[in-house]
């Protein structure tokens, strides 16, 4: 958009074109109505802030480079609205005077200057100048500030007013009856504070009249009124490409690890994939993990009958030992889970669910609430309660007094697995159902339960032959009525949902884990490369951004794959015979993470000990009295020390 040779006294749209550059040393335009952030006050003509006038430079072409597409007047327009976003106005006045071109006209910075003075009138009029036709969403426009007054009318008190606003403005425009009615009934509303908050609105004075700008602007072609802050969305935009591209990225975005000056690569000797320490001190399968919130406490249940609570340091070599050794298990157990603020644990075996106190390993409270296996433990996100599924298809809401609070009733699946949104919206259940009616009779043998929780069919249970149908149903927790139903042909193990309640990760046998969109309720990709035939093996998501995705396998492997992409990463050795069973990522370190298997032994991965922050002696001088008892660790062919064997520290942990 061309700045005319003189001061602006019309409408200076129609010199947005001119290909007509002269080198002129003549005063520079005024380019009235320029706003900091695309939000702020007005700034008043631009021309004050040069102290001399600039020379306007002619350049041949219209493009940035000769081999560009970039077309120059885009670009220049945009640096002079990120130069006054960031709070060079004199530099982007001297940039509209040298290169000829500015930022928007006059017209539209008066319609910015309507909006944020509320003169409602004014703003409606200048619309049709700013090429906004009833093809554009003309009328979407007009509705939105007339809803805009309306509700500033009834914040004022101004009933009458409001009631005319409505009548004679919103009502003609015809838009949907749903957006009209909850209009009306704030009329209703006892005050203004009533108001603000019924109507998820922010008032006058609030950010109500920059949100509606933003709005507007999507009717307004971008070549007139560039969108806020374009600059920086086009590098935003830039950085997630480079990082959808650097599979192995595991860095948080911050200055230090990422730069304009060039592409964004992540060093792949910084990703997990060296064994750092073999915990072993359970004496059969280990069958699952869970971190604790704060990343510090990592708990594992065996089959052993028993859960350890493993202390860890940032850097698990040798910063770690026994907490707590909780032993009071008549069966093997299945399901751990941690309260929100890691004061609670929770363990199951069989049809009973014990509550944990996590500093002294007091039990808090046995629940018997189910009359088969326990499959599933959860905590809800606001932290107030948990969770609890079995195989008899009860799904349980408790307090955290372990107090009963609610139930599901009787689903249709028995359950294998489930997992909370954390945006506390849905609960995703996996599970088995037998296409014949008539369930088969409980078991009472305790040997044959504690193998329905290590395999994942329960076809022991009963001697006569029936259909499976494998489900996955997303529930909706504030009616608890399901609102989709996935058959899916394989046995399913387990779920997991990723940080910001997209997509849930299942693992499917035989030899598949499947990503699923929870909010289009489409499968979204498929992982293979592991082995699971019969196992219950649990999967996860893993790094920075969730942007792995790990799992066991039956071959006694490690499988890491690229969540975006669903590329195999890879595939890490060191368990012995046996399944895989459990993989967790430690919350707080996005560069560790933990399996365990049926070689009784838990694993911790890390980078390489030359790639983590520390090296090995300075980490080793931070050793406490109680730790020295495990020097003398063997290393493992230059990667990195490793720990072949824990004995369990009696002085470092309490046993129950």
């Amino acid at each position: 958009m061309r700045a005319p040779e003189r001061e602006y006294d019309s409408d200076p749209a129609s010199h947005a074109h001119s290909q007509t550059r002269t080198l002129s040393s003549s005063p520079p335009p005024k380019t009235n109505g320029y706003v900091a952030n695309g939000h702020g006050s007005p700034i008043n003509g631009s021309s004050k802030h040069l102290k001399s006038p600039v020379a306007r430079v002619e350049l041949p072409g219209s493009t940035i480079y000769d081999d560009s597409y970039i077309d120059r007047e885009e670009y220049i327009r945009l640096v002079i609205q990120s130069l006054r976003d960031i709070g060079y106005i004199e530099s982007a006045a001297t940039l509209e005077a040298e290169s000829g071109y500015v930022m928007e006209t006059s017209r539209v910075a008066e319609f910015r200057r309507c909006i944020l003075d509320g003169t409602w009138s004014e703003a409606e009029g200048a619309l049709g100048h700013l090429g906004v036709g009833e093809d554009d969403g003309l009328w979407e426009a007009k509705f939105l500030i007339s809803q805009q007054k309306y509700l500033e009318y009834l914040e004022m008190g101004k009933i009458t007013m409001a009631l005319h606003v409505l009548r004679n403005e919103l009502a003609p425009l015809h838009m949907d009856p749903e957006l009209l009615h909850p209009l009306s009934s704030l009329i209703m509303c006892t005050d203004s504070a009533d108001l603000r908050q019924k109507a998820g609105w922010d008032g006058a004075h609030g950010s109500s009249r920059r949100r509606l700008l933003v709005n507007l602007q999507s009717y307004i072609p971008s070549s007139l009124m560039i969108p806020p802050r374009r600059f920086v969305t086009l590098l935003d935009q830039a950085r997630l490409h480079q990082i959808s591209h650097c599979i192995y990225h595991n860095a948080p975005v911050t200055p230090q690890h990422f730069s304009l000056y060039a592409d964004h690569t992540c060093d792949t000797d910084l990703f997990p994939r060296i064994t750092t320490t073999i915990l072993q001190v359970h004496t059969d399968e280990v069958w699952s993990l869970e971190w604790s919130h704060n990343g510090k406490f990592l708990a594992s249940a065996s089959k052993d009958k028993s859960v350890i609570v493993w202390s860890v340091g940032p850097n698990s070599n040798p910063d770690i030992y026994v907490h707590l050794h909780l032993q009071d298990h008549q069966f093997p157990v299945g399901c751990l889970a941690w309260s929100l603020d890691d004061t609670i644990l929770l363990s199951s075996c069989e049809q009973l669910i014990k509550m944990w106190n996590t500093e002294s390993g007091a039990l808090i409270r046995t629940i018997e609430a189910h009359t088969e296996p326990v499959s599933a433990l959860a905590w809800v996100p606001d932290g107030s309660g948990f969770i609890s599924a079995s195989q008899d298809r009860k799904i349980n809401l408790w307090g955290s007094d372990g107090k009963q609070r609610d139930s599901w009733g009787i689903t249709a699946t028995r359950i294998i697995d489930l997992a909370v949104t954390p945006d506390y919206t849905r609960l995703v259940a996996i599970g088995e159902s037998a296409k014949d009616p008539i369930l088969p009779p409980p078991r009472s043998d305790a040997t044959a339960a504690s193998g329905a929780n290590r395999n994942g069919n329960n076809n022991t249970a009963t001697s006569s032959p029936r259909t499976l149908e494998y489900l996955m149903i997303v529930y909706d927790l504030t009616t608890k009525q399901p609102e989709l139903s996935v058959s899916l042909g394989g046995q399913l193990t387990s779920v997991k949902i990723s940080s910001d309640s997209q997509y849930a990760l299942v693992n499917h046998a035989p030899d598949e884990i499947h990503l699923w969109d929870l909010f289009t309720g489409r499968l979204a990709r498929k992982y293979t490369g592991q082995r699971q035939g019969r196992h219950i093996i649990r999967s996860c998501f893993g790094g920075v951004d969730g942007n792995f995705v790990v799992s066991g396998s039956e071959d006694g492997n490690v499988y890491v794959w690229h969540r975006d992409r669903a590329i195999l990463l890879d595939v890490l050795t060191g368990h012995g015979s046996g399944s895989v069973n459990s993989v967790a990522w430690n919350p707080r370190n996005t560069q560790m993470f933990a399996s365990c298997s049926d070689d009784c032994t838990i694993r911790l991965w890390e980078p390489s000990a030359g790639d983590r922050d520390g090296d090995s002696s300075t980490r080793l001088a931070h050793r406490t009295a109680d730790d020295r008892s495990h020097e003398g660790e063997p290393n493992v062919k230059g990667k990195g020390r490793s720990r072949e064997s824990w004995v369990e520290d009696d002085s470092a942990s309490r046993s129950l």
